[in-house]
Protein backbone atom coordinates (compact mmCIF):
# COMPACT_ATOMS: atom_id res chain seq x y z
CA UNK A 1 0.00 0.00 0.00
CA UNK A 2 1.60 3.42 -0.80
CA UNK A 3 2.50 5.76 1.83
CA UNK A 4 0.12 8.85 1.79
CA UNK A 5 1.88 12.42 2.71
CA UNK A 6 0.39 13.09 6.51
CA UNK A 7 -0.87 16.33 4.58
CA UNK A 8 -2.71 15.18 2.30
CA UNK A 9 -4.28 12.38 4.90
CA UNK A 10 -5.07 15.44 7.13
CA UNK A 11 -7.04 17.22 3.97
CA UNK A 12 -8.68 13.82 3.06
CA UNK A 13 -9.45 13.15 6.70
CA UNK A 14 -11.29 17.09 6.97
CA UNK A 15 -13.08 16.37 3.99
CA UNK A 16 -14.18 12.99 5.14
CA UNK A 17 -14.82 13.54 8.79
CA UNK A 18 -18.42 15.28 8.73
CA UNK A 19 -21.64 14.24 7.31
CA UNK A 20 -22.68 16.14 4.06
CA UNK A 21 -24.87 17.90 5.72
CA UNK A 22 -22.26 19.42 8.25
CA UNK A 23 -23.53 17.46 11.47
CA UNK A 24 -20.23 15.89 13.97
CA UNK A 25 -20.11 11.80 13.15
CA UNK A 26 -20.10 9.37 16.08
CA UNK A 27 -19.46 10.60 19.44
CA UNK A 28 -19.96 14.31 18.49
CA UNK A 29 -16.77 14.04 16.59
CA UNK A 30 -16.39 16.49 13.83
CA UNK A 31 -13.49 17.02 11.16
CA UNK A 32 -11.23 19.07 13.11
CA UNK A 33 -11.88 16.38 16.14
CA UNK A 34 -10.43 13.35 13.77
CA UNK A 35 -7.67 15.99 12.36
CA UNK A 36 -6.65 16.31 16.45
CA UNK A 37 -6.97 12.63 17.52
CA UNK A 38 -4.62 11.19 14.60
CA UNK A 39 -2.42 14.14 14.73
CA UNK A 40 -1.95 12.68 18.95
CA UNK A 41 -2.14 9.39 17.77
CA UNK A 42 0.59 9.57 15.25
CA UNK A 43 2.98 11.95 17.21
CA UNK A 44 2.80 9.01 19.51
CA UNK A 45 4.19 6.74 17.24
CA UNK A 46 6.17 9.02 16.37
CA UNK A 47 7.72 9.03 20.01
CA UNK A 48 7.97 5.74 19.98
CA UNK A 49 10.27 5.16 17.28
CA UNK A 50 12.41 7.85 18.55
CA UNK A 51 12.44 5.93 21.83
CA UNK A 52 11.38 8.98 23.51
CA UNK A 53 9.22 7.69 26.84
CA UNK A 54 8.39 11.62 28.06
CA UNK A 55 7.16 12.16 25.22
CA UNK A 56 5.02 8.76 24.32
CA UNK A 57 4.06 9.15 27.58
CA UNK A 58 2.55 12.54 27.62
CA UNK A 59 0.20 11.50 25.08
CA UNK A 60 -1.70 9.56 27.46
CA UNK A 61 -4.17 10.37 29.90
CA UNK A 62 -3.64 10.70 33.17
CA UNK A 63 -5.67 7.78 34.21
CA UNK A 64 -2.80 5.84 31.89
CA UNK A 65 -0.09 7.59 33.49
CA UNK A 66 -1.03 7.24 36.98
CA UNK A 67 -1.81 3.80 35.87
CA UNK A 68 1.90 3.27 34.70
CA UNK A 69 3.32 5.87 36.83
CA UNK A 70 6.63 6.36 34.73
CA UNK A 71 7.78 7.11 31.29
CA UNK A 72 9.84 3.83 31.54
CA UNK A 73 6.84 1.62 32.78
CA UNK A 74 5.01 2.52 29.92
CA UNK A 75 7.48 2.29 27.09
CA UNK A 76 8.42 -1.38 28.74
CA UNK A 77 4.90 -2.28 28.82
CA UNK A 78 4.56 -1.11 25.13
CA UNK A 79 7.75 -2.82 24.26
CA UNK A 80 6.57 -6.09 24.81
CA UNK A 81 3.22 -6.00 24.39
CA UNK A 82 2.63 -3.54 21.42
CA UNK A 83 5.25 -3.92 19.10
CA UNK A 84 3.41 -2.91 15.97
CA UNK A 85 2.63 0.45 17.55
CA UNK A 86 6.19 0.88 18.41
CA UNK A 87 7.94 -0.17 15.24
CA UNK A 88 5.29 -0.31 12.57
CA UNK A 89 6.53 -0.69 8.58
CA UNK A 90 3.00 1.13 7.92
CA UNK A 91 0.25 3.04 9.58
CA UNK A 92 -2.61 3.85 7.57
CA UNK A 93 -5.95 6.31 9.72
CA UNK A 94 -9.21 4.55 9.06
CA UNK A 95 -12.79 5.78 10.52
CA UNK A 96 -13.49 6.54 14.37
CA UNK A 97 -16.59 4.91 15.71
CA UNK A 98 -18.38 5.10 18.90
CA UNK A 99 -19.16 1.76 21.58
CA UNK A 100 -20.15 2.10 24.58
CA UNK A 101 -20.10 5.88 24.83
CA UNK A 102 -16.32 5.51 24.03
CA UNK A 103 -14.74 7.10 20.75
CA UNK A 104 -12.59 5.11 19.01
CA UNK A 105 -9.79 5.64 16.22
CA UNK A 106 -9.30 2.62 14.12
CA UNK A 107 -5.66 3.05 12.70
CA UNK A 108 -4.54 -0.04 10.32
CA UNK A 109 -0.60 -0.70 11.36
CA UNK A 110 1.50 -3.43 10.24
CA UNK A 111 3.80 -4.41 12.70
CA UNK A 112 7.72 -5.39 12.46
CA UNK A 113 7.06 -8.40 11.78
CA UNK A 114 4.86 -8.04 8.21
CA UNK A 115 1.82 -8.82 10.12
CA UNK A 116 -1.27 -6.66 9.66
CA UNK A 117 -3.29 -5.66 13.03
CA UNK A 118 -6.11 -3.24 13.67
CA UNK A 119 -4.81 -0.88 16.97
CA UNK A 120 -8.52 0.49 18.07
CA UNK A 121 -7.45 4.02 20.27
CA UNK A 122 -9.92 4.93 23.08
CA UNK A 123 -9.91 8.60 22.32
CA UNK A 124 -10.62 11.40 25.44
CA UNK A 125 -11.14 14.58 25.09
CA UNK A 126 -9.97 16.35 28.18
CA UNK A 127 -11.20 19.35 30.06
CA UNK A 128 -9.59 21.90 27.84
CA UNK A 129 -10.57 20.08 24.80
CA UNK A 130 -7.20 18.02 23.87
CA UNK A 131 -7.70 14.88 22.99
CA UNK A 132 -5.18 11.87 24.99
CA UNK A 133 -4.99 8.37 24.22
CA UNK A 134 -6.96 6.22 26.94
CA UNK A 135 -5.64 3.01 25.39
CA UNK A 136 -4.81 0.96 22.72
CA UNK A 137 -6.31 -2.54 21.95
CA UNK A 138 -4.90 -4.59 18.90
CA UNK A 139 -7.06 -6.51 16.58
CA UNK A 140 -6.20 -9.58 14.10
CA UNK A 141 -7.16 -8.01 10.49
CA UNK A 142 -8.13 -9.45 7.60
CA UNK A 143 -6.27 -6.98 5.73
CA UNK A 144 -3.32 -8.34 3.65
CA UNK A 145 -0.36 -6.30 2.80
CA UNK A 146 1.37 -5.84 -0.76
Amino acid sequence: MPRILPSLLVCLVLLIGTAPDGHAGPGGVTAADRAAMEDVIRRQIDAFRRDDGQAAFSFATPDIRRMFRTPEIFMSMVRQGYAPVYRPREVEFRDVIERDGAVMQRVYVVGPDGIPVIALYTMERQSDGIWKIGGCTLLKSDDVTA
